[in-house]
């Protein structure tokens, strides 16, 4: 009876968090923006167009480390950007390149970029709470190195902040090919980004996407040196002290995907220790009184983040149940299951083309095994905030 228990509350955890979940936000989220159209078109108020004089300064700051194979083109991207030149101020940290990514940052010559040269590699987090502390402007956006925006990005981020609810705002990013340039999102990105938006219709949304976000300065809190998701922690920090995250899509950023499989892997592990860190730090955020950021912190990060956990669970109770013909079916079902997978990631090992099916598969699997390496690095190492990065 206990095995029948595990293996049928680990695959309805699986399964509510993976697809029952969405449903319930995309029923609800359709509700409020329904009322909030209803309440819109009964007011009869015109939308609000934010005059170029109205935007307000901003500083857009981003730590690099051994960047030059793509500071120089992330720089030239920043100055085309279509934002008054006077209210944009760029404050970019090298942290102890051993590259010649400072030297590169150093012969720009651009009134409004501030280059901080750190002799010590002491991690991204470190360096972003020494760049805050810098800025004189209300507004900040956080961004990567290897990133690149679209000309209205930054207008798009900063048109938000006229309602003073609005804390944060996450951009959308897109995942490109960096030899080809053709487009990388994959479906469980996308899935990914439905989430966000339509929980961030119900003042919901989980944290941001370092690659492109924006706060309010005053609502910045520094974090620990050794901080990996230090995004999500600092979105969701903003949201601890009362004020709205809002997802754009229509602010857009664009970013190279890792170049392979390997780099990939070290990187989700890597997440994946930095999910386990953010989920002892924030007790906070598990209060039921939190309605709506409650129940999407529980079910689209906290579920996820030990799925590897149920599955192993679910793995384990059906051997055990193995007795019954029902129970046989189902481990069948179990192996095939984890063989597709594994016969999708040794063909994207090998660059061989995959049906969309086994693809899933295979990238669902690879996640959760990650994340399970990320869970046991986590209790059985120091977690060091100091430099990951992929090759580019």
């Amino acid at each position: 009876m206990l095995m029948a228990t595990l293996f049928w509350a680990s695959v309805a955890i699986i399964i509510y968090s993976y697809f029952i979940y969405p449903l319930i936000l995309f029923t609800f989220s359709g509700i409020n923006q329904a009322f909030s159209d209803t309440k819109y078109l009964w007011r009869k108020r015109q939308r609000r167009i934010v005059d170029a004089n109205e935007l307000p300064p901003v500083s857009v700051i981003i730590a690099a480390y051994n960047e030059e194979s793509c500071i120089k083109a992330r720089i030239e991207n920043l100055l085309t950007l279509d934002y008054p030149k006077e209210k944009l101020t760029f404050l970019i940290g090298s942290d102890g390149s051993r590259d010649n990514t400072a030297k590169i940052l150093l012969d720009f010559n651009v009134d409004n970029l501030q280059v901080h040269i750190f002799d010590e590699n002491r991690g991204k987090m470190s360096v972003l709470n020494d760049l805050v502390e810098k800025t004189n402007d209300e507004f900040i956006i956080f961004s990567d190195a290897n990133t690149h925006f679209q000309p209205d990005t930054i207008t798009q981020l900063t048109r938000h902040f006229n309602n003073k609810a609005i804390g944060a705002v996450c951009g959308e990013l897109h995942l490109v090919d960096g030899d080809t340039g053709d487009n990388k999102d994959n479906v469980y990105w996308r899935y990914e980004q439905v989430l966000k938006f339509h929980e961030s219709r119900l003042n919901a949304l989980q944290g941001a996407n370092g690659a492109i976000y924006a706060i309010r300065k005053s609502l910045f809190i520094p974090l620990a040196a050794n901080t990996i998701v230090d995004d999500f922690q600092i979105a969701m920090n903003v949201a601890k002290q009362g004020y709205r995250l809002v997802y754009d899509p229509e602010a857009i950023a664009i970013e190279e995907i890792a170049p392979n499989l390997a780099e990939e892997e070290g990187r989700r592990v890597r997440i994946g220790l930095g999910n386990y860190q953010a989920f002892f730090k924030m007790p906070w955020a598990l209060n039921p009184l939190l309605g709506w950021r409650f129940i999407a912190y529980l079910s689209h990060k906290v579920c996820r983040w030990f799925v590897p956990h149920l599955m192993l669970i679910a793995l384990i109770s059906n051997v055990m149940l193995l007795s019954s013909q029902f129970y046989q079916a189902l481990m069948c079902a179990q192996i095939t299951f984890y063989l597709l997978a594994f016969y999708g990631i040794k063909r994207q090992a090998s660059d061989k083309k995959t049906s969309t099916l086994i693809a899933l598969l295979a990238f669902f699997v690879a996640m959760n095994l990650a994340l399970m390496r990320g869970f046991i690095k986590y209790f059985s190492s120091n977690v060091q905030g100091t430099w990951q990065r992929t090759t580019r």
